[in-house]
């Protein structure tokens, strides 16, 4: 797929989940801010309200990791968006305490949900990277949106409660689209997936240093609008012209990125980007007039949606049936409901810069381990000639073998094809079919530079002209 290709329909309900999940993280500084101006709540006890929808969110994905491939996605998108509307539209119109919060946490579950299907799907797709960066692309644009929007509708904690639920309710028709639960037994001769995942070590250390990287985020972001009006002097207008610069920078960004593709691989994204986070980090939250608290936050949200582009694109290729992508994710979504807490408290022990300093730190830490993943487990193209095994996964083989009916050959770059095991059962009244488990080397042509395919396996069918063929060929050796 070149780099500029239109997205591929199967992408535009995934791009329309994400955008409905991911959108109540974006606006958090909103949430946060106007619970703590609106209701008898101190800034740690809004905050902790935020981090309940988030933790929520969270909770989600855990639970539903192994439950998408059993249950289908479409089933569960339209339960997470129909939570996400039903929670957040009860908080928006309730001003009773116990009321928002179990309405922000209902609401959470939901758009944790939604984002589990979108995460599950974009690990599927044949490029993940590019349609991650569509639906990154797709909420910033719906966030900055709403953050021009919101200060016209008044104050309160309603309207932006009541605008995460439109923006579910709004991707309600897209999940018809999505495949259905699956039939009951699942097809015959096919075998359901064993849980065990591929490369887990490595996605453990993602998922681990992408909860923190996600929580030195969203520690920042949580109290950014605290750090404008109170350190930097900005109005609530301001803040939110700042906000939908800064989300704008976000989509020339990830359009770059898109752009970009694999050409820089992952490794240098990843670990380059949060260095350079880290810094931004510490310069927003040490800002004491408006410009510097602009530049500050546009630069730092240009990046931010870049790297976590990359971060997706590379837990989607530790697993293509996407349960890495899920478990990042949430693990990531636990980042982010810590982050408006931790940030909160490191605000009031250290002040605004000191709490930058740590944070700036904490992603400097982590941007080691997410290198290392990169390097270890960001994917080598497959290329004639190569076989190649990921943690006890069946291998790709490309080989040329003679009397083979030819067929298309995967481009240099391209992702490894998924191996799905079939029973194979024999027909009535027929002989079960004959497997030649071992051949010798010799019969295979060099592939590449000097390359030796030594073994293959293949099944001869009655209906297989070039496997009758090679059988016949064979017959003396077997």
């Amino acid at each position: 797929m070149s780099d500029h290709a239109p997205a591929h329909p199967a992408a535009r309900p995934l791009v329309a989940l994400f955008t409905a999940g991911y959108v109540a993280p974006y606006l958090l500084p909103t949430v946060v801010g106007r619970l703590g101006a609106t209701l008898p709540l101190s800034p740690t006890q809004a905050g902790l309200i935020g981090s309940a929808l988030l933790l929520g969110s969270a909770a989600a994905g855990f639970v539903l990791a192994s439950r998408i491939p059993r249950h289908g996605p479409r089933p569960l998108a339209r339960l997470g968006l129909l939570l996400a509307v039903a929670g957040y539209g009860a908080a928006a119109a309730t001003a009773l305490l116990p009321l928002v919060v179990a309405g922000a946490v209902v609401g959470g579950f939901g758009s944790g949900a939604a984002t589990a299907v979108a995460a599950s799907g974009i690990a599927a797709q044949r490029d993940p990277h590019r349609t991650s960066a569509l639906g990154l692309l797709s909420v910033s644009a719906t966030a900055g949106a709403l953050y021009l929007l919101l200060p016209r509708l008044g104050g309160g904690h309603g309207p932006p409660f009541a605008a995460i639920a439109l923006v579910a309710l709004l991707a309600w028709p897209a999940t018809g689209r999505l495949a259905g639960a699956p039939a009951a037994g699942g097809r015959v001769g096919v075998r359901t997936p064993a849980w065990r995942l591929p490369y887990p070590r490595a996605g453990v250390v993602l998922a681990g240093a992408l909860m923190l990287w996600s929580l030195a985020q969203n520690a920042l972001w949580g109290v950014s609008g605290r750090i404008g009006a109170q350190q930097a002097g900005l109005s609530e207008v301001a803040l939110g012209l700042v906000f939908a610069a800064a989300l704008g920078a976000g989509l020339l960004g990830v359009t770059a990125a898109s752009a970009l593709g694999a050409r820089l691989g992952r490794a240098v994204p990843v670990g380059a980007g949060t260095a350079l986070i880290a810094v931004c980090v510490v310069a927003s939250s040490g800002a004491r007039d408006p410009g510097s608290f602009a530049a500050g936050e546009i630069l730092w949200n240009a990046l931010y949606p870049v790297v976590l582009s990359y971060a997706i694109g590379l837990a989607a290729a530790l697993d293509p049936l996407g349960r890495w992508a899920v478990l990042a994710g949430s693990a990531s979504s636990l980042g982010v409901a810590c982050g408006p807490v931790t940030g909160s408290l490191l605000a009031e022990r250290a002040g605004f810069p000191g709490m930058g300093l740590v944070l700036g730190a904490l992603l400097l830490a982590v941007a080691a381990p997410l290198t290392a993943v990169a390097l270890h487990a960001g994917g080598r193209p497959l290329v004639p000639g190569s076989v190649r095994r990921r943690g006890g996964a069946p291998a790709a083989v490309l080989a040329a073998v003679s009397g083979a009916a030819s067929g298309p050959v995967p481009r240099v770059g391209a992702p490894e094809l998924t191996i799905t095991d079939v029973t194979v059962a024999p027909l009535p009244g027929r002989a079960p079919p004959r497997v030649l488990l071992r051949a010798p080397a010799a019969r295979y042509p060099r592939l590449g530079s000097g390359t030796r395919v030594r073994s293959a396996a293949m099944v001869s069918s009655p209906s297989n002209p070039a496997a009758r063929a090679s059988r016949s060929k064979s017959a003396g050796s077997v």
